[in-house]
């Protein structure tokens, strides 16, 4: 098991597959990009599957989510997925895109056994979309939705990050729109974790906004916590349900007390929480021979260090080095 000194039990892994993306998101890189990791730096498609299998079978992890940059992306993809669908005991597997290129692996996806998918639409306006993405792609990422739903990855779950003077007042529409085309919608506070570190806290659209504009044309009502659990987002029934829209509060409502999670970065790094500024290396540990008796061990310390928050409530504190890309979502 994973478990750290405050009593958490981590049974919810992301894997970054690569940290590069082909969107350009305002709040996340800058227009030129980054410098990105480079092939020997990366885990191979075989380590990478090698460490998902110890987290499964040793180590008491039980939810196993692809992330990057964008996931996508990875050429190996579809054989990872098939390869962890065959783990005993198998875990459920999703995937965290922006949704490029959904259209045309998403039933491949679902063949090789992935459970469901999270996507990423901050705007229904394509000019909109163009400036907070740089990018001209808002209808490919329509249409990788619909594959996915068409696929049988659902939930399919679109994340939301909302801006000021971009789409601030899109929320409402926002709703609308994941109801009528059945997908669960999840608004997400922006983070410290731009690699230009422009975020700035009075400057951010919370959760209190983001539900005081809801409650102008929806009945929301709490789901409560037991029902949410270790779950990120807490959930409202909408208009008496069954739907439900959720709010991600990582800033103004942290989850920290009951976080679940551990995060394999692309490059082979472990990080206890997207905030944290420490990684243990299970690369270089693989690379040497290690065996996974010693690799499991690393991990297992790693998470019994684990801090009780992620300090966004604290005055000093600094945004880690790596930017949300390179950590993994």
């Amino acid at each position: 098991m994973l478990i750290d000194t405050y009593g958490r039990t981590a049974t919810d892994l992301r894997v970054s597959l690569t940290d590069r993306c082909n969107l350009r998101c305002t709040y996340c890189m800058p227009e030129e990009g980054l410098q990105w990791l480079g092939k020997p730096e990366l885990l191979t498609d075989d380590e990478i599957v090698r460490l998902i299998t110890i987290a499964v079978t040793e180590l008491g992890v039980t939810d196993v989510r692809f992330t990057g940059g964008e996931p996508l992306l990875r050429p190996g993809l579809v054989s990872i997925v098939a390869r962890c669908a065959g783990l005993r005991p198998r875990p459920r597997m999703s995937l965290t895109s922006n949704g490029i290129g959904l259209r045309r692996t998403a039933a491949a996806l679902r063949e090789a056994g992935l459970d469901r998918v999270n996507v990423s639409l901050d705007t229904l306006r394509p000019e909109v979309f163009k400036a907070l993405t740089r990018r001209d792609r808002h209808r490919d990422v329509l249409d990788g939705l619909a594959a996915a739903r068409d696929a049988g990855l659902t939930p399919v779950k679109v994340n939301t990050v909302l801006m000021p003077g971009l789409n601030g007042d899109e929320a409402p529409e926002l709703l609308a729109w994941a109801l009528e085309h059945g997908y669960e919608l999840r608004f997400i506070e922006q983070m410290p974790l731009d690699a230009q570190h422009g975020w700035k806290r009075d400057g951010m659209i919370t959760a209190g906004h983001i539900l005081a504009a809801l409650r102008t044309r929806f009945t929301l009502e709490p789901e409560g916590d037991e029902r949410r659990g270790s779950a990120p987002a807490e959930r409202w029934i909408v208009d008496g349900g069954p739907a439900r829209v959720g709010v991600i509060a990582s800033v103004t409502r942290p989850f920290c007390r009951a976080c679940d999670r551990t995060r394999l970065t692309a490059d082979g790094q472990v990080r206890t929480c997207l905030f944290a500024r420490e990684e243990t290396d299970l690369r270089g540990a693989l690379r040497s021979g290690a065996p996974d008796e010693e690799i499991a061990g690393l991990w297992r310390t790693a998470m019994w260090g684990k801090k009780a928050g992620s300090g966004l409530d604290d005055p000093d504190f600094l945004q880690p080095d790596r930017p949300m890309s390179s950590i993994g979502g």
